[in-house]
């Protein structure tokens, strides 16, 4: 079994991945954990502290080499609204029940809750459940950047 310690961001390689391994949101949130990528293999990701992977982002493979990191799509809410303003609204709903949420210029994503469905709704949310990779935004506390890696 290979030993990963390094990760690359998303963009900062190039060339075909090696394998991939296809995680959900909170399987990208990581430290230690086994792996199984598409082809098969088995890696052991073993990082300095905790790290958020996102799509895209590359396991550097000790010999060379890169595994890819895949977001799997998962259940979740698609929160549109009338106007931009009405939006920006139903985002203050979100943020003050502090739930984890990905941010668009013209929809929200956020983890699919029925109560939470019926709340936005009422607020005058259109909301409809999409299957989709999930990859919210950090935090006001994360590291700058929200997109820490070990190196």
């Amino acid at each position: 079994m290979t030993t990963i310690t390094d990760i690359l961001p998303a963009g900062a390689w190039t060339g075909d991945a090696a394998d991939s391994v296809t995680l959900d949101y909170d399987g990208r949130h990581r430290r230690r954990i086994m792996l199984t990528g598409a082809s098969g293999s088995e890696y052991l990701l073993d990082l300095a502290e905790a790290t958020h992977l996102r799509h895209g982002d590359g396991l550097q493979l000790p010999g060379g080499g890169v595994i890819q990191v895949v977001a799997k799509a998962e259940p979740l809410l698609e929160v549109t609204a009338h106007s931009p303003a009405d939006l920006l609204r139903l985002a203050w709903h979100i943020g003050n029940r502090h739930l984890a949420a990905q941010v668009f210029p013209d929809r929200i994503l956020i983890r699919r809750d029925h109560v939470i469905a019926q709340m936005l709704e009422h607020q005058g949310a259109h909301v409809r459940e999409i299957e989709a990779p999930f990859d919210p935004e950090g935090g006001a506390y994360q590291e700058h950047g929200g997109h820490s890696h070990a190196h």
